[in-house]
């Protein structure tokens, strides 16, 4: 990708796009950046293959739906409004609503996430990991502009349930990587009714260990699950890494990915919300189930294992790469817990 002249072009506009929406000051400024941001993703999932070509053709027509409503909702607000476009903390009204729902399908929430891992299954790592996390910045800071409280606990119900439950029945990772974003993006609403620096340090968590799981498959080329513990046959240490980087984006203590949703869960006690994490709670585990049951195969002494050994040969930076942010993300919560103790 790097490697690219135009392809750093649409980099630089894509994040050029995002940075226009979270700055803008009118719902206009802020429609624009999205649109900036849409128009110089497609030509980045473009691979010159069929899945590619067709996943790009369809997030075209869910975004430009998604902003069509976006564009239509806030002239409706700015006609309600006496024609004043800046943006306000508005009611929960019907455009309030058309509002919310047109974002909620831009970041794949459910019940609107219909789209979102099919589209993955047709891109390639690099990109799956900027459409799981760089595509969701903007519009989650425009959702923190339209905050109410009945439609974030029922989106974030919904997007734990169904990401939770759409990844039960998966063997390709791509799609199960999709259905695990849902689930984290119902955290991630849920921390919106508290406070938007804990969706930013939830955000930067996931997106961190996304990144060590999307890094270590497009360094493999694996996506399925069956190939992915015989590809490490030859190094039983990489084969435990990628189990353990599993858990922790599973959430499972004492790994790195269990400290936002600790953060979350206290925060939603103080405020008596304990409705709201039993649910987040009890999908979150069925969630960890179907990355345990990816595990349970690597973990038995009687997992087959062919008698011959493909050796890989990979670039000693990016393997020291991996390991360093492994180390961090299987660390992270000693670490961080001996930090506090020290302060």
């Amino acid at each position: 990708m790097f490697n690219n002249s135009w392809k750093m072009l649409f980099i630089f506009m894509l994040m050029m796009g995002t940075i226009i929406t979270i700055s803008s000051n009118s719902w206009l400024g802020a429609w624009m950046g999205l649109e900036i941001n849409l128009l110089s993703f497609i030509p980045l999932m473009s691979d010159n293959n069929l899945m590619s070509t067709e996943a790009s053709l369809k997030y075209f027509l869910t975004q430009a739906l998604a902003s069509s409503i976006l564009l239509f909702s806030f002239i409706l607000m700015m006609i309600n409004q006496n024609y004043e476009i800046y943006i306000n903390n508005s009611e929960a009204n019907l455009t309030n609503l058309m509002l919310f729902s047109s974002l909620l399908l831009k970041v794949g929430g459910a019940p609107f996430h219909f789209w979102f891992p099919n589209i993955i299954e047709g891109l390639s790592w690099m990109n799956s990991f900027i459409l799981m996390t760089w595509q969701k910045i903007a519009p989650f800071m425009l959702m923190t502009y339209t905050i109410s409280n009945s439609l974030i606990i029922i989106c974030s119900i919904l997007s734990v349930m169904f990401g939770a439950l759409g990844g039960l029945n998966q063997s390709f990772l791509r799609k199960l990587m999709a259905y695990s974003s849902i689930n984290h993006l119902g955290w991630m609403i849920s921390s919106l009714m508290l406070n938007q620096n804990i969706w930013m340090v939830y955000f930067l968590f996931y997106s961190f260990l996304s990144f060590n799981m999307t890094f270590m498959f497009n360094l493999w080329k694996i996506f399925h699950i069956n190939k992915m513990f015989s590809t490490f046959t030859y190094s039983k240490s990489l084969k435990f890494m990628l189990m353990f980087n599993l858990l922790s984006l599973g959430g499972l203590p004492p790994f790195m990915g269990f400290i936002p949703k600790w953060v979350i869960i206290n925060m939603l006690s103080v405020d008596n919300q304990f409705f709201i994490v039993f649910i987040l709670i009890s999908f979150t585990l069925i969630t960890l189930y179907f990355y345990l049951r990816i595990c349970y195969s690597g973990l038995m002494l009687n997992y087959y294992e062919p008698l011959w050994i493909n050796q890989f040969l990979t670039n000693k930076l990016q393997m020291t790469l991996f390991l360093l942010s492994s180390s961090i993300s299987l660390l992270g919560l000693p670490f961080i817990s001996l930090i506090y103790m020290m302060l």
